[in-house]
């Protein structure tokens, strides 16, 4: 899983390095962030886990910390951080505080690595189309991130609270491609154009 994780990283980094300066404002699939805000989520989100993964268990500032004008530097680190992190010898032996997802419990290492996986697929996606790039995942990428958001992620009622990770399920035709089935799953629209 690992591997997998590193290898959703630097698809995501190579993405990142690429946006133009005038590209910050862009729309996103994420309804009301721009670009500049899934960054800076991603980001958060990216210091969050490293710190999960080095043991923290009680402090939530890392989660909502303020991010440099530099996001694609921001990015590119954090994104760096969190695959060194999670390499470290015994990391899948340790049980993560996840506070976004919920503050009173530790997960499972493998299970808070499938989270952030999953997670970083899908953002990838999401910053690729909104600056008009094509997304090409490995598929063995997206059969792990299929077998941890059919797990993880059910459709249900939850997901259309205010607030929810993820919007409504989407129907897709059960012979559409593997990514865009995942993606109609956590409430994308595989279609999405800016």
């Amino acid at each position: 899983m690992l591997d997998l994780h590193r290898r959703t990283l630097e698809h995501g980094a190579a993405v990142v390095a690429g946006i133009g300066d005038d590209q910050w404002e862009a729309a996103t699939p994420c309804a009301g962030w721009t670009l500049r805000d899934l960054l800076t989520h991603m980001i958060r989100e990216n210091r969050g886990f490293a710190a999960a993964a080095d043991g923290e268990t009680c402090d939530r500032s890392v989660w909502t910390s303020p991010v440099g004008p530099d996001l694609r530097a921001d990015y590119l680190a954090s994104a760096a951080r969190v695959v060194v992190a999670f390499g470290t010898p015994g990391v899948l032996e340790r049980r993560f505080w996840l506070p976004l997802i919920d503050a009173d419990l530790l997960y499972p290492a493998r299970q808070a690595v499938g989270f952030h996986l999953l997670d970083y697929l899908v953002h990838g996606w999401d910053v690729a189309v909104s600056v008009g790039r094509t997304v090409d995942f490995d598929p063995d990428l997206v059969a792990a991130v299929t077998e941890i958001g059919y797990r993880e992620v059910p459709d249900g009622p939850r997901r259309r609270r205010t607030g929810a990770s993820f919007r409504p399920a989407l129907p897709v035709p059960p012979d559409a491609p593997a990514l865009d089935r995942i993606l109609a799953h956590l409430g994308r629209d595989p279609h999405w154009t800016r």
